[in-house]
């Protein structure tokens, strides 16, 4: 929307694939920094090995596979994601539908989040947005337009254009788009990840530090960016 829209035909599809591979590649690069710096302090002197026992080839067998999947993987990730889904959702409409002082829950949220959020070139919608969609990542969007329309449920636009036209309304510039970019690429992993997380290493000192350390990384980069734009008068 911001910064491929100017461009039609084949050189849109071009661009969109050249910015979609600078952010992997980003976030590769930065995966490599953060676990090189990791390996310097936290998990200095910890050994790391990686041993994998191959079991004995045998014939599959397509119904037990199939099953083994269902009530093993599917129905265990969709039960996890349910018990965080379903308090949030509540919550998220609480705070969109209770009201004080005449403006809702969410807005004051919103309000008071807002300075902070904008020293990484964010804004308080933003920031509740990612916020609340820690159980699925998802959400967020949807939740940004809710935060903006002030509606009472999650909505969608009908087509970019006009989602793009919302977005600059509520104050969106290039400098926006990229930090929200960046936030989303590196903030903290979603809920069913972090219960995942805690199941396979037992510990709540790494679940936390598997969402401190991603956050924390986001908001400086963000905030790197957005300096460097506000010093150089870009933004």
């Amino acid at each position: 929307m911001f910064f491929v829209g100017f461009a039609a035909g084949p050189a849109s599809g071009l661009l969109s694939t050249l910015l979609l591979t600078g952010v992997i590649v980003l976030g590769i690069g930065m995966t490599f920094l953060i676990s090189r710096l990791l390996s310097k302090t936290i998990l200095k002197g910890v050994p790391s090995s990686f041993t994998l026992e191959l079991p004995p080839y045998r014939r599959p067998q397509v119904g037990k596979v199939i099953l083994r999947s269902i009530f093993d993987r599917t129905l265990f990730v969709l039960g996890r994601a349910a018990a965080v889904a379903a308090p949030a959702g509540l919550l998220i409409w609480i705070l969109a539908n209770v009201t004080a002082g005449g403006t809702s829950l969410l807005a004051h949220c919103t309000g008071f989040l807002d300075p902070f959020a904008r020293l990484f070139g964010l804004d308080g919608v933003i920031l509740m947005a990612f916020i609340l969609g820690f159980p699925a990542n998802e959400i967020v969007i949807p939740l940004i337009i809710m935060g903006y329309m002030a509606t009472g449920s999650l909505t969608e636009m009908e087509s970019l254009s006009s989602l793009k036209a919302l977005l600059v309304d509520n104050g969106w510039t290039w400098l926006t788009a990229v930090c929200t970019m960046l936030f989303s690429l590196m903030h903290w992993p979603c809920s069913t990840t972090c219960l995942t997380i805690r199941k396979e290493t037992g510990s709540l000192k790494w679940t936390a530090v598997s969402m401190l350390v991603p956050t924390v990384t986001g908001l400086l980069l963000c905030g790197i960016v957005t300096g460097a734009a506000r010093l150089t008068g870009l933004a």
